[in-house]
């Protein structure tokens, strides 16, 4: 009878530990694809179930949701339909993923949330740590024709969007214009604001405010929308609408460029600034300068003087 009991309790436990290693396969078989918003200014996970076992079909499988329409109808699909993907490549802890000549007619700022959204889905494969992109064959350029190279989950400061935590307090430095339209005058703030917004979309909130005090211009015109700002690799692409090109004609056109170049590569995380109107950077800031470059610090027109502090709650 012991024996019995003893064989039954065996039975028990290999079932249980059978039923328990079933589970947990499937878990493993739960991926995030990462779509697009519809606004095109984040991207945002959904949940889809794979099917394969190999983490190279994997890779195969979650290129193609990439391809495909999302569940949620407010989103769209990644990588666009007229975008081929040619071939996929691995070799020790990176993916290279070829596509169709036609990836470089996104405008910037969807060709960095494709270029994200992509990477941030393919390293859930936890074989591989960097994506690097090729274009027929050729490495990936960046607006300025730098190439692009390899990247990681690091490689792309995000606004982590809903998720709002506590107040955090930061000390900017804006520039706006000098009385006369001819200078840049620096301006300190300590700023209050919660933890869900990004650095560079405080910056340009607080430049459009314009400043403090009467002895400086704003260079943003009032009414300006910012569609979208982005960091990738050191660049931060600012898109503004129509608006942004009603600008006050007595500010020199480089105190306006400049006035936003300057003040977002205060923060540490951006080398360089490209900014669109409605996502296109074939057009001019006014009359001068073209939107299409990237654009660095330049600090030859800031008036000398001592910065005002101000605080903002």
């Amino acid at each position: 009878m012991k024996k019995k009991i003893c064989a039954i309790l065996l039975l028990c436990v290999c079932l249980l530990v059978l039923l328990s290693a079933c589970g947990k396969e499937k878990k493993t078989g739960e991926y995030q694809v990462f779509y697009l918003n519809a606004d095109v200014t984040r991207i945002i996970p959904e949940k889809v179930e794979l099917k394969s076992s190999q983490e190279d079909e994997k890779m195969e499988e979650l290129l193609k949701d990439l391809k495909k329409r999302p569940q949620d109808a407010s989103l769209r699909q990644t990588i666009p339909n007229k975008v081929k993907v040619l071939g996929v490549s691995t070799a020790t802890y990176q993916i290279t993923v070829d596509f169709s000549k036609e990836y470089y007619d996104m405008s910037p700022t969807q060709e960095v949330l494709t270029r994200a959204a992509i990477v941030k889905t393919l390293l859930q494969i936890k074989k591989y740590s960097y994506v690097m992109f090729t274009v027929e064959s050729e490495p990936l350029l960046n607006s300025s024709k730098n190439a692009v190279g390899s990247m990681s989950e690091d490689s792309f400061v995000e606004n982590p969007g809903e998720q709002i935590n506590s107040s955090q307090k930061t000390t900017l430095t804006l520039y706006f214009s000098s009385k006369d339209g001819t200078k840049l005058v620096p301006e300190t703030r300590e700023v209050h604001y919660s933890s869900n917004i990004s650095l560079e979309k405080l910056v340009m909130e607080q430049l459009m405010e314009g400043p403090k005090t009467k002895k400086k211009l704003a260079t943003i015109p009032t009414g300006t929308k910012l569609i979208t700002i982005t960091v990738v690799d050191g660049v931060c692409y600012v898109n503004m609408d129509e608006t942004f090109l009603n600008q006050n004609q007595e500010i020199s056109e480089q105190v306006v460029l400049y006035s936003i170049v300057d003040s977002l590569t205060e923060l540490s995380s951006i080398d360089k600034v490209q900014i669109s109107i409605n996502g296109d950077t074939s057009g001019k800031c006014r009359y001068t300068y073209d939107l299409a470059p990237m654009y660095k610090e330049d600090m030859s027109i800031v008036e000398n003087g001592q910065e005002e502090v101000d605080s903002t709650e």
